[in-house]
């Protein structure tokens, strides 16, 4: 059985029975930690909608990130690190607990309109650590419920998701009303989940109904005249920004990421404050600071999607004893993989925790790593009307994506279609964005196959090609698998659909 399922959820006759029995069960400090070695402070940074082809570090020279490229100096980056579900509270979900989406509930987003919430017997990464003797705190956007579920012991900032008007698109605002949490004397570890607003696309709706952002004029990705309290704003030229490949070369994109290119600039100074004053109150040496973003950029393409933009992501994390500065880790993991190994850096026994993941403690700065060579995604809603759920298996080499609605047309996020990238290219009648059809955007075949290693832009699907039959068969019985020890509901759809 691959490596992956170790700590799958197998052997029960259901998921909930799994949850009402094997969640509830209290943490305790493993035996391996002694006791009195003081564990690490944990810092989780989560950006919102931040594609890894939009960071310094990460290879791109247009942009200026040097807080989080710093940070990557300092410790580790990943360079094959993906989400599981390419939206924003589902992805959350799964990096508080650990479990897929389509078995903790989280199906589609948290807002009320689509009022999607995880099961009532989930437990989730602040509880735990709560439990196992660690402060808990919480700034910035949550965008996951119920509360009991993802309590967090103080909240530090909230405000509405988005809102330019709140604290989670001022991110050094945010790392100073942390700032007396973190120096806090106290015996106890601190936990800090540090998840902002930026650079997610500005609101596309006002509160009476009319949009906003009609596809116009480029959306403002929460910058705003004036800026923001101690924010010395990046500009950005639209002839200055690097347009990937899956995306239009053209003048609406290019503004479009100038205005998000500014909100990344903003962010990365929050970093940037967090981490110096983590250093000021000394907790720096002693805190383990994991920075990622919950999905891939807010464009189609990406987010919404589990083509690479959409799923392939950001990973950085510096250690309480880093041995090994800039070190770039190969493996291959995913956010179902988070929670656990958070638990694991905190001396929390994970034989007692049920989860999908596993701990990549032990690799972090660990070369030639073996065992870690495919991740799983599993998306299902964004929006309550965009039914269009995808499971997929990916590799070193092979990517299958089962397109379980495939006769449905590709449902697109409100703010993406009415995205001015996308709206010119509606108005002109062009039929191809970036590399790929639009046709071949909006509809999808059951099973997509690609070979990343000639084709890294997914545009020759193989599925259908005799000569890939084997590697079909074998990643399409994998993925069932994966399924059945999740307890997938759309597992009946390989038969019904």
């Amino acid at each position: 059985m691959d490596a992956v399922f170790k700590l799958a959820l197998t052997g029960y006759l259901s998921i909930a029975l799994l949850l009402s029995q094997e969640l509830t069960t209290s943490p305790e400090i493993s035996q391996q930690v002694p006791l009195a070695t003081r564990r690490p402070n944990i810092v989780l940074i989560v950006s919102d909608d931040h594609g890894r082809e939009a960071v310094g570090c990460y290879g791109n020279t247009s942009i200026r990130t040097p807080h989080i490229d710093q940070l990557a100096t300092d410790g580790v980056r990943f360079s094959n690190a993906f989400c599981t579900t390419a939206s924003c509270s589902p992805s959350r979900s799964v990096l508080l607990t650990g479990i897929h989406n389509h078995a903790n509930g989280m199906y589609g987003l948290e807002h009320q309109a689509h009022h999607f919430s995880s099961f009532d017997t989930v437990r989730s990464l602040p509880v735990w650590l709560a439990q196992a003797g660690y402060r808990t705190a919480r700034i910035g956007k949550l965008h996951v419920a119920p509360e009991p579920v993802y309590r967090f012991q103080r909240i530090l900032g909230t405000g509405k998701v988005n809102d330019p008007a709140s604290i989670g698109r001022s991110p050094v605002e945010m790392a100073r009303a942390c700032y007396d949490f973190m120096a806090q004397e106290s015996d106890k570890p601190f936990f800090l989940y540090f998840a902002t607003d930026d650079p997610h696309r500005s609101n596309t709706i006002a509160p009476d109904g009319s949009p906003i952002f009609d596809g116009t004029k480029p959306n403002v990705f929460g910058n705003r005249p004036g800026g923001y309290p101690q924010v010395g704003d990046h500009f950005y030229q639209p002839r200055e920004v690097s347009v990937p490949a899956y995306l239009p070369d053209n003048r609406a994109c290019r503004m479009e990421l100038a205005q998000y290119y500014e909100a990344i600039s903003r962010l990365d100074q929050g970093v940037g404050r967090l981490v110096d004053y983590l250093k000021e109150t000394g907790q720096y040496d002693n805190t383990l600071i994991v920075y990622l973003s919950d999905n891939g950029a807010p464009f189609p393409g990406a987010k919404t999607n589990l083509y690479e933009p959409g799923m392939r992501l950001p990973c950085i994390v510096k250690l309480p004893s880093q041995r090994k500065r800039g070190f770039v880790q190969d493996a291959m993991v995913s956010w179902v993989d988070v929670t656990p190994t958070l638990l694991d850096f905190a001396g929390v026994d994970l034989s007692r925790i049920a989860t999908h993941g596993r701990s990549f403690r032990s690799i972090v700065e660990q070369e030639s790593v073996t065992g870690w060579d495919e991740v799983y995604a599993s998306h299902s809603l964004h929006e309550i009307t965009m039914y269009y759920p995808m499971r997929v298996l990916r590799e070193r080499r092979y990517k299958l994506i089962f397109n379980v609605a495939h006769e449905l047309p590709y449902p697109m996020a409100l703010d993406l279609y009415r995205s001015y990238t996308w709206q010119e290219g509606l108005k002109k009648g062009v039929k191809v964005y970036g590399k790929r059809t639009v046709d071949a955007y909006l509809h999808r075949p059951r099973f997509e196959l690609y070979d990343l290693q000639t084709d890294p832009d997914e545009i020759h699907n193989l599925a259908a090609n005799p000569k890939y039959g084997e590697v079909r068969q074998r990643m399409q019985t994998k993925l069932k698998q994966f399924q059945k020890q999740t307890h997938d509901p759309w597992l009946s759809k390989w038969e019904f659909e």
